[in-house]
């Protein structure tokens, strides 16, 4: 009855929004990365992607080090938000690619639109990042806090 009544007061369905969120997101970095890490190659995509912007006063080093970096970081924070472990850190991360991708294009067109690619992965990193830390019961982040909480 107690669990009934637990779960009665504190319904699973925020967890789930969550679990969705973060494995739809995590989907779309982890997916991206494995393509930009083991078939494109991080120096190729700093090549293709990075590279057109030397005629900017963007250092070419550090086109070279953001572009192999976005990748890995892509790969890495996708990664993690699937199994849900460092979840709120994976979102900054991706948060910072985000941020790289919406200067990158308002570099070249300060008009471009975001609607299709930028805005939607955002909204997942902000809904993630504004619903509590307790709301991701179907996390290793989750499992990990309540394993210790046994041991304490």
């Amino acid at each position: 009855m107690t669990t009934c009544r637990s779960t009665m007061s504190n319904p699973p369905w925020p967890s789930w929004a969550v679990l969705l969120a973060r494995i739809v997101l995590g989907l779309i970095f982890f997916m991206a990365g494995v393509f930009k890490v083991f078939e494109l190659g991080p120096l190729e995509h700093a090549r293709r992607f990075f590279l057109p912007y030397t005629d900017t006063f963007l250092p070419v080093w550090s086109l070279w080090l953001v572009g192999t970096l976005v990748p890995i970081v892509e790969l890495a924070a996708g990664g993690l938000l699937l199994v849900g472990w460092r979840v709120r850190w994976a979102c900054v991360a991706i948060g910072c690619v985000l941020a790289v991708v919406t200067f990158g294009h308002l570099l070249r067109d300060p008009l471009y639109a975001f609607n299709e690619h930028v805005i939607p992965r955002l909204a997942l990193v902000l809904f993630l990042l504004a619903m509590p830390a307790s709301a991701d019961r179907f996390s290793l982040d989750h499992w990990l806090q309540a394993r210790q909480g046994d041991r304490g």
